[in-house]
């Protein structure tokens, strides 16, 4: 038995149509399919990227924050592959974003950066 890949990630949003924004028109996701659940009161949008189904985007009625710091158990971020980390930190940076400083990992020798969503949950992005 073996997993062949990462189908999705889920991630639960507060504000809907800001975390719509964000996800499409910040970091470039391309929608696929938006529906509206009655019964749960509740959007899910499934976003792609370059042809990859990758986040399904939540919303709910009042959903509790999510502990960010300190850490808590469970997932710590999601990461996704760029190239020109500086480029992409004064992108961000011109869309009202606050980019944590480029760091390099001490293993890989690759270059990195933090930012948060709109619901502070934090987006690594990796320099290929």
């Amino acid at each position: 038995m073996k997993i062949e890949k990462l189908h999705h990630i889920a991630i639960i949003c507060s504000d809907y149509e800001k975390s719509k924004a964000f996800y499409t028109e910040v970091l470039g996701f391309k929608i696929e399919q938006e529906v509206y659940r009655e019964k749960r009161a509740s959007y899910k949008l499934d976003l792609s990227l370059n042809g990859q189904y990758l986040i399904e985007l939540f919303s709910f009625p009042n959903p509790p924050e999510r502990p960010s710091y300190p850490e808590a158990c469970g997932l710590r971020h999601i990461a996704f592959g760029v190239k020109n980390l500086e480029a992409w930190a004064d992108f961000l940076q011109s869309k009202g974003l606050k980019p944590e400083p480029i760091r390099v990992d001490e293993f890989t020798e690759k270059r990195f950066l933090f930012f948060e969503d709109p619901d502070h949950l934090p987006i690594e992005l990796y320099e290929l």
